[in-house]
């Protein structure tokens, strides 16, 4: 099973989602405030964590970027009261691969984590693990982005939006389809975060794609060479 750190303060949120996730298997460290968060993170591995922005001792949005550089492989869940848009935008854009508000469903949580950890297993996509696009070499197995400069170091979800798009190459996409297939089928709320990954992606892989916003609807990636 998983590898899950919980950064929560409230004892009695904290304690439950420990208790919760531990019987189901997973291995389960609940930090009580930032400190220990990036502590904890600098000793060991999380496959992904679960953050509430709301921390005795740190700005959340501050331990949610720390915790994104030492941790670039894990999903970063963030769990908040905060319901502003201009919050959940500023959660993604800094490191946060998804997000619930507070009071939340402990039944959606778990179904989001279970989604989140099949999505991150390795070859766990259909067909080829191989997928070329352009001067891009995507390797799902590895999930790695090759360039001829280099490898593109992209975010769990960044990676997963990018295999989605150039899986259907030159056709579009409905916004429902994107968040079913890379988020949750089962998905409630803004699709903002959508959005903010299809400018992360724009802004790490450059000229080397183009994704065409369709309004209204959705994304296209335009098929290599043309646009």
């Amino acid at each position: 099973m998983a590898r899950i750190m919980i950064v929560e303060d409230d004892d009695a949120i904290g304690g439950r989602l420990a208790a919760t996730l531990r019987s189901q298997g997973h291995a389960c460290e609940w930090c009580p405030d930032g400190a220990s968060a990036l502590a904890r993170a600098g000793r060991a591995p999380a496959d992904l964590v679960l953050l509430d922005l709301g921390l005795p001792d740190a700005d959340g949005f501050e331990v949610c970027r720390g915790l994104r550089v030492m941790l670039p492989g894990a999903v970063l869940v963030v769990l908040t009261a905060r319901t502003g848009e201009m919050d959940v935008i500023e959660a993604l854009e800094s490191g946060a691969d998804d997000y619930l508000t507070k009071p939340f469903r402990l039944a959606e949580l778990q179904a989001r984590i279970a989604a989140h950890l099949r999505r991150a297993e390795p070859g766990r996509a259909d067909g080829t693990d191989q997928v070329r696009y352009g001067t891009l070499h995507i390797d799902r197995a590895a999930r790695r982005c090759l360039t001829p400069q280099g490898e593109v170091e992209l975010r769990p979800k960044e990676f997963d939006l990018l295999v989605r798009l150039a899986a259907s190459a030159g056709r579009a996409v409905s916004r429902e389809d994107l968040m079913s297939d890379v988020w949750d089928e089962n998905w409630f709320g803004s699709t903002k975060t959508l959005d903010v990954h299809v400018a992360a992606l724009r802004h790490k892989l450059g000229d080397r794609v183009r994704i065409t916003t369709l309004r209204h609807f959705g994304y296209r990636l335009e098929p290599p060479g043309e646009g």
